[in-house]
């Protein structure tokens, strides 16, 4: 009896002890990482790849350092499917690409100036050659994720769910990323080259999807996978097929703002080649960049026939390609181009300076295209406040940019002007600016008329001139006082500032805390001591006194007016008291004009009388006639508020609606 009893106690011992597979849980997002996880979010190759090569009978870090071998021998057998040959190789040239591109080999070492001139060539000459071997790794992990996607049994709308589908697009989306980057980092061109070659493979770069890019110098090309924006809350991006690229065209010297010459009378003013050069079109644009053979009979075609096309689409005018003979939706990234516009020009810092400093860093106002001219979109344009600049509406932008209703129908202008200036002047002279942007556009086309205007603060007083029919003339002499200024008061200069005209291109306006009818802050003694500093911008007076002086204006006198508060710098206009706001305060946009208002309440109250948003009282924002009045909680930078965005939003699908353009 013992003897059976030891027997099946040793069974049992053994028999365990044979046991290779147990069962335990795992937490859910170590399951979806195995699953999911590749050489682009981890150190190691995809669990799918792994098990591809394991039969091979290689280890896996063999076949990430010698892809070619490992590629080679999963070839001889005949067990492993296209599909799983194929996406292996793409990740294994890949993983091959990062390490090289991670190695000290691929990088230009800060110490090497040290060196001597001999060893520094052959830093050099070993760097070369490190970003020869990743642009044909590169080269590979393209063609065999090409191959996989389009060329194997099934096509991709098969395995529409598939996650390595998934994963060999993201592979072929960073191969041409990194293709491009590095290329540029191996051949130091100045500009964009037309072919960009990579042993004996040839990618020639098409933009006949992107018109505007053809016969234009490029003077860089970028990825935008590894761009962070930190003063943009999200970063408005479309999924799909293609690698997101940035393109910087080369600058313009009339974007250097501090050398804008001061023109007293911009619309009669002979401008070189005919056209305001303060009108800016886009310079930082967003492409999607997709790469295809010339010859895809086979997959043996796609692998080894040299010539590949690099297409560039303009991802605003195209949400999918034509690949293979299918539509598919192409991938975008929207934000970046205003992230990188806003973040290399830094017009926050050129809006104080304009503010405090008489030596005029701008003088004139300016027009920022955000994208392409697009004749088939209405415009919005987007005027700031005091001491701000555009990045005041960095959210709204976004916002739009992120809604593909608006993103299709909508095109963003912004105007970017000196606040130090007296109000009427800048109105005047944003008039003038936006005249001649619109008398750009073809009066066929939809971007000609039914225009939106947006204005924040002292932006939104503006925005009600730009939209308003009244003679100031009058009454503006009235408050000189001064009878040798009379005949000044037929001067077409004159006349041209205090005779409203509204701009018939806009049908819509919009009002965020706009101090209509003046504010109590512009009068506190810290204010009015800020006040005392801001100037008149020396540019303004300089020129005005030129075109004084051909008329024989008691300059004196006109001075001495100065000093009486009758023309003053903008903050000083903003003051319920002043002379401006005693002059505009009741004037209304056109009859039948839609407009709306947005207003900030940062007080417990829901009685109007005690409403303000710590700078502009409710019943100076307020206006009668609007469409419609949307009180928000919040202090006096209400347009960054989620809340006023969504109103915003709102009230530009209205306005589509409206014109039949769009239905909910």
């Amino acid at each position: 009896m013992n003897k059976i009893v030891i027997a099946a106690l040793l069974s049992t011992t053994l028999l365990s002890g044979c046991q290779v597979v147990s069962v335990k849980n795992q937490a859910l997002k170590v399951s979806i990482a195995n699953e999911r996880d590749s050489i682009l979010s981890r150190k190691k190759l995809s669990e799918a790849s792994l098990n591809v090569l394991s039969m091979t009978g290689r280890e896996a870090n063999i076949c990430a350092e010698k892809p070619e071998e490992c590629v080679s021998a999963l070839k001889q057998i005949p067990q492993i499917q296209d599909e799983q040959l194929l996406s292996t190789a793409s990740e294994l040239y890949l993983a091959k690409a990062i390490e090289l591109e991670n190695s000290s080999s691929c990088k230009i070492s800060i110490l090497n100036s040290k060196r001597s001139e001999e060893q520094q060539k052959i830093h050099q000459a070993n760097y070369e050659q490190c970003l020869d071997q990743q642009l044909h790794m590169l080269d590979q992990s393209i063609r065999y994720s090409y191959a996989y996607m389009f060329k194997t049994k099934r096509a991709p709308q098969d395995r529409i769910f598939d996650n390595r589908q998934v994963q060999i697009r993201d592979f072929y989306n960073q191969a041409i990323a990194k293709l491009v980057s590095s290329y540029a980092l191996r051949y130091k061109h100045d500009e964009l080259q037309q072919q960009i070659r990579v042993g004996n493979s040839i990618y020639d770069i098409d933009f006949d999807y992107f018109p505007q890019l053809k016969q234009q110098k490029i003077q860089q090309l970028m990825s935008t996978y590894n761009l962070n924006f930190s003063g943009l809350r999200s970063i408005t991006r479309r999924d799909g097929f293609g690698s997101e690229f940035l393109v910087v065209l080369p600058e313009n010297p009339n974007d250097d703002l501090s050398k804008s010459k001061y023109i007293i009378d911009p619309l009669k003013y002979d401008y070189p080649a005919g056209k305001n050069p303060n009108i800016h079109q886009a310079r930082y644009l967003a492409a999607t960049i997709t790469a295809e053979p010339h010859s895809a009979n086979s997959i043996e075609d796609i692998l080894n026939q040299p010539h590949f096309k690099l297409k560039a689409y303009d991802p605003y005018k195209y949400e999918s390609a034509q690949i293979a003979h299918k539509q598919y939706p192409l991938a975008a990234n929207f934000s970046a181009p205003y992230g990188l516009w806003l973040a290399q020009n830094n017009l926050g810092k050129s809006a104080y300076l304009s503010l405090i400093d008489r030596e005029e860093r701008l003088s004139m106002p300016h027009l920022y295209l955000l994208e392409p001219y697009n004749p088939n979109k209405k415009v919005i344009v987007l005027i700031h406040g005091l001491a701000s600049s555009p990045e005041a509406w960095i959210r709204l932008t976004n916002d739009i940019m992120g809604d593909p209703v608006l993103r299709e129908n909508f095109q963003v202008w912004q105007v970017f002007y000196s606040t130090n200036m007296p109000i009427l002047e800048s109105r005047f002279q944003i008039y003038a600016l936006l005249q001649q942007g619109f008398n750009q556009v073809s009066p066929s086309t939809a971007a000609k008329k039914d225009a939106v205007v947006i204005g924040h603060s002292m932006g939104g007083i503006l925005a009600r001139l730009l939209v308003s029919d009244s003679d100031l003339t009058q009454p503006a002499m009235q408050m000189l006082k001064n009878r040798s200024l009379e005949r000044f008061k037929s001067d077409p200069l004159l006349q041209a500032r205090l005779r409203l005209k509204p701009i018939t291109n806009f049908n819509r306006a919009i009002f965020l805390a706009a101090p209509h009818k003046g504010t109590e802050f512009a009068d506190r003694w810290f204010t009015l001591a800020a006040r005392k500093i801001i100037r008149l911008p020396t540019a303004f007076l300089s020129a005005f006194a030129d075109a004084l002086q051909q008329h024989e204006v008691d300059l004196k006198n006109l001075t001495k007016e100065i000093g009486h508060g009758v023309i003053q710098n903008g903050p000083s206009d903003l003051s319920k008291n002043s002379k401006f706001t005693q002059l505009t305060e009741n004037i209304l946009p056109v009859k039948g004009f839609k407009y709306h208002s947005i207003i900030g309440n940062n007080t417990d109250s829901t009685e109007h009388q005690l409403m303000n948003d710590d700078v502009v009282h409710y019943n100076s924002a307020h206006l009668d006639g609007a469409v419609s009045e949307k009180i928000i909680k919040g202090g006096h930078s209400i347009q960054q508020t989620p809340e006023a965005v969504l109103e915003l939003r709102r009230i530009l699908r209205l306005h589509l609606q409206d014109l039949g353009l769009y239905k909910p």
